[in-house]
């Protein structure tokens, strides 16, 4: 599965690598709200959440879908103008100044994506205007929860309030916490942005490209971006060109938005050297269907705490050879364990480094 972005004809001076503090203040909103996703800034969102005004705190619970359960297009309002060249603002105030350029219809589309009501990739009818589908969208607000119902109803009976609401709502945010986050954080991503654009000028889109993330791979004769996500989907550039946005609060997340009429962005993060290598979804697919048959739990509970020849493993298991080095092949070929050959011996142990990863949980089980 991957998310695909079609740049047939794009210019490498049609790409464009630039900080945007509307979508950093979402991803400081995803981490106060979900603080299990980035352990490195616990202490950080420790600190805010202690020194909240309750009102703005409760004010937060209002829409935290818009960042909790989704990372909503509207932190990444210069992709919806026409003309596909609007960068973001160099200030919070001229990016929701963008947000404010939207449509009411845009607006609506993308802060409703958490009910799932309406296509991502495809053209879809208006939502304020049809009749059917503002109630498709309520009845999955609904199953939602009464929080994400009332939320809905007010955004289709009176966008403008809403917006007017978010907006302030935001500002708030800045001058309670993110201001001073941002005058930290902005230099660091100002300093990324200019490394990646040197390397669009001096060593080609590729070479870029693959400095914003592993996960991201560029097939020059296709003309294609390919992203490695647990999620299908596709975009083209048509007219426009493409955003790079680098982010050091929503590490690890990569978003990539390819919502149907805006235009391409990928959202990156930067600053963790954990990032280096991450598994691709295939090699991920492989590591959980070795893990899943329960012959293979059991050797990787041996190899765990030692290494083991395959003669050793057949005693213990009371298997014979071939089914145990066909069991072996599976871990092997997914990365699970390491071979060592002493003398005239083959030794397997597993990478814990690697299953620990994977989760803590089973890697208890194993060790227990």
């Amino acid at each position: 599965m991957s998310v695909h972005i079609d740049i047939s004809g794009l210019r490498p001076e049609r790409i464009a690598v630039v900080p945007s503090p509307l979508a950093e203040l979402g991803m400081a909103l995803h981490a106060l709200a979900e603080p299990g996703h980035h352990p490195g800034l616990q202490g950080w969102a420790t600190g805010v959440t202690a020194r909240l005004d309750p009102h703005l705190a409760d004010r937060m619970c209002e829409a935290d879908f818009l960042w909790r359960t989704t990372f909503s297009d509207l932190f990444l309002p210069c992709a919806g103008i026409p003309g596909g060249t609007t960068l973001p603002g160099a200030t919070l105030a001229e990016d929701l100044d963008l947000l404010d350029k939207l449509t009411d219809e845009q607006f609506v589309d993308a802060a409703l994506e958490f009910t799932c009501a309406l296509p991502y990739g495809t053209q879809c009818p208006d939502v304020l205007c049809d009749v059917e589908l503002r109630q498709r969208a309520l009845e999955l607000a609904a199953a939602r929860g009464p929080q994400q119902l009332r939320f809905s109803r007010r955004l289709l009976d009176d966008p403008p309030r809403i917006r007017a609401w978010l907006r302030e709502f935001l500002e708030d945010c800045d001058e309670a916490f993110f201001a001073d986050a941002w005058s930290r954080l902005r230099h660091q991503l100002a300093a990324d942005a200019r490394h990646k654009t040197d390397l669009l000028r001096h060593k080609g889109v590729a070479e870029a490209l693959a400095s914003v993330s592993p996960a991201v791979a560029l097939d020059e004769a296709a003309g294609r971006i390919t992203i490695d996500k647990l999620r299908q989907g596709q975009t083209a550039i048509g007219n426009g060109g493409l955003l790079l946005i680098p982010t050091i609060l929503g590490w690890p997340h990569l978003s990539v938005l390819h919502r149907h009429g805006w235009h391409p962005v990928v959202h990156y993060p930067v600053g963790s050297p954990e990032l280096a290598a991450p598994p691709s979804v295939e090699q991920l697919t492989l590591r959980m269907t070795a893990l899943s048959h329960p012959v293979r739990m059991q050797l990787c509970r041996n190899l765990a705490r030692s290494m083991y020849t395959t003669s050793e493993l057949v005693q213990i298991h009371g298997m014979t050879a071939p089914e145990i080095s066909r069991h072996l092949g599976v871990l092997k070929k997914a990365a699970l364990i390491t071979t060592r050959r002493r003398g005239r011996y083959v030794l397997h142990q597993l990478d814990v480094a690697v299953v620990a990863r994977l989760g803590s949980d089973f890697l208890e089980a194993l060790l227990r």
